[in-house]
């Protein structure tokens, strides 16, 4: 059976993506548990009740940490924690799909256990009012068995979105791509001269590229969609585009 830390930030961190504190030191509290420890797993999401919903089968130690998911990732397994088999990012309230990837906490986290080679997931329920984290949570329970059954441990990432449902309510299960652009920005503005500010939020829907196969058709059909990411962010496809856009450039920089 496995055992259980929690790192996580001590307050909200919504949209800071796979930002680091790397000018200044990160404060960690330790949370009282009653005591027993282990090295199956870390959550380490972008809020402080990322393990709400979750059946507590056996004792946690936990950790708070003033600083981002990705601080609380790298702390849990270079310091607080060390080697584990499984890192898992959230359970987050608020779906993260499409290109929300590149501003969410939660992945941002994910990334930090990833790159260290570790099985890593991140795992987000689709509500941020009232959320329902028992289908989320019987999800990761069965992966974590299924892993356990496996000799090898090769890192993966998996980007995890749960419907908000009562289990039984799910339609099914997808395993997808990335959508589109899910949301976009506004900015609202209060204030005078020297005292005016600006409020930058993500409440446009948008909702790009959310055909079959992608993570934003497999939400809205209340199915899970699970979608395996990497680091290549290179785009091959452009190579020609782009040389022929550079064409004697050199030439000129170089004399």
């Amino acid at each position: 059976m496995g055992e259980l830390f929690i790192v996580a930030p001590d307050r909200e961190q919504s949209g800071v993506g796979a930002s680091l504190t790397l000018h200044a030191p990160v404060k960690v509290q330790s949370i009282a548990t009653d005591g027993r420890l282990g090295r199956a797993a870390v959550a380490a999401a972008d809020t402080p009740d990322a393990s709400a919903g979750a059946e507590t089968l056996h004792p946690v130690s936990a950790f708070s940490v003033e600083g981002t998911p990705g601080d609380s990732c790298i702390l849990a397994l270079e310091k607080l924690v060390g080697p584990v088999d499984l890192v898992v990012s959230g359970i987050n309230s608020g779906s993260n799909l499409g290109w929300d990837l590149l501003v969410s906490g939660t992945v941002g986290a994910a990334w930090q256990g990833y790159v260290r080679g570790y099985p890593t997931i991140a795992i987000s329920v689709g509500s941020v009012t009232n959320p329902r984290f028992d289908g989320a949570a019987a999800l990761l329970r069965l992966i974590g068995q299924k892993l356990a059954q496996r000799p090898e441990k090769e890192p993966f990432l998996l980007n995890v979105n749960v419907p908000s449902l009562a289990p039984e309510q799910l339609t099914g299960l997808e395993v997808t791509r990335p959508g589109g652009r899910s949301y976009g920005e506004s900015v609202r503005e209060e204030g005078t001269g020297h005292q005016k500010r600006y409020w930058i939020a993500r409440n446009r829907p948008v909702m790009a590229d959310n055909g079959a196969g992608t993570d934003m058709w497999a939400a809205k059909n209340n199915r899970i969609s699970i979608t395996p990411l990497h680091l290549n962010l290179g785009h091959q496809e452009q190579v020609g585009r782009i040389e022929g856009l550079l064409d004697g450039v050199a030439g000129e920089l170089l004399g």
